[in-house]
């Protein structure tokens, strides 16, 4: 834990907060010597073991987009393993400067690519996935998420397609719900499942009554499961949500012992989930902050 202890980060004068939309709010707290978020993430890095050479990627990125414009997302998958994304946003679409092409040469160093993005195309966001084996090159970068709008949905919502050196395919649709004024557009979007029975899952089993005054819902269909997200929950949710997901105890520990240096922050966590033989399961759940 010496690596990570070295690099721990406080804020700033000047530090700006972004939920994982990369839409700004206003802290919870006076943000004086606290914890930015970035310090969930290099925890991870320790507790998943993670080759030195993730905080260096994280500094290349920084140095090439910019401070707190990255998004990371650390994912659960069962039995301690752990898993991140890193998610990169220009609402500017064809004008933007923040581009697929920009972030395969910042991480060239770390990483090569065959890809060959199409900078034509009107995405606002795009996200890679990051391991062991893609942080030391052992991998090349050969996939990235793209994330288009829909036009003609009656709420915000956005298409993902997975691109790779075979072009594109269609991966997820996710809905964007006020938590507060569309409540029963919400329960409405999730009862709309083609991978749960809710005659026998009660709602409550995944639209969690202890996260719903959150800022907005996120419900995804996924090609094999849905989702539901929760965005801009406090740390006391947080440490709710990473409890009854099951986290690593270790993980779980450094949230409860720093939670007064990390009141100040809004987070946002996500869970997938699908029906198998009469059971609801819970395939992967995340959590996420800006770096």
């Amino acid at each position: 834990m010496e690596d990570f202890g070295r690099r721990m980060e406080y804020t700033e004068p000047g530090d700006r907060y972004y939920d994982y939309c990369l839409w700004e709010y206003e802290p919870l707290a006076l943000p004086a010597e606290k914890f930015r978020s970035v310090n969930l993430l290099y925890h991870t890095f320790e507790v998943g073991g993670l080759d030195g050479g993730a905080y260096d990627l994280v500094g290349a990125i920084r140095e090439g987009v910019g401070l707190f414009r990255t998004v990371w997302g650390v994912k659960h998958l069962g039995q301690d393993r752990l898993a991140w994304e890193f998610y990169f946003y220009d609402y500017r679409r064809r004008q933007r400067t923040r581009s697929i092409t920009r972030l395969l040469e910042v991480l060239s160093p770390f990483a090569s690519s065959n890809l060959e993005p199409n900078e034509n195309l009107p995405y606002f966001m795009f996200s890679i996935d990051i391991d062991g084996a893609l942080v030391t090159g052992a991998r090349d970068l050969d996939t990235v998420h793209v994330y288009m709008g829909n036009v003609g949905s009656t709420v915000s919502s956005g298409i993902c397609y997975l691109m790779d050196a075979g072009g594109m395919r269609l991966e997820n649709f996710y809905f964007f719900f006020d938590a507060n004024k569309q409540h029963q557009e919400i329960i409405g979007k999730i009862l709309c499942s083609a991978c749960v029975d809710f005659t026998a899952v009660p709602l409550d089993r995944v639209f969690w009554p202890e996260l719903r005054n959150c800022g907005v819902v996120v419900v995804a269909n996924k090609q094999r499961n849905d989702a539901i997200y929760f965005s801009r929950i406090n740390v006391d949710q947080l440490l709710f949500f990473l409890k009854r997901m099951n986290y690593p105890a270790a993980l779980i520990d450094f949230v409860e012992e720093n939670r007064p240096r990390l009141d100040h922050l809004l987070f946002d966590v996500g869970i997938d989930y699908r029906m198998e033989r009469g059971n609801l399961l819970f395939l992967k759940s995340g959590y996420y902050g800006v770096f």
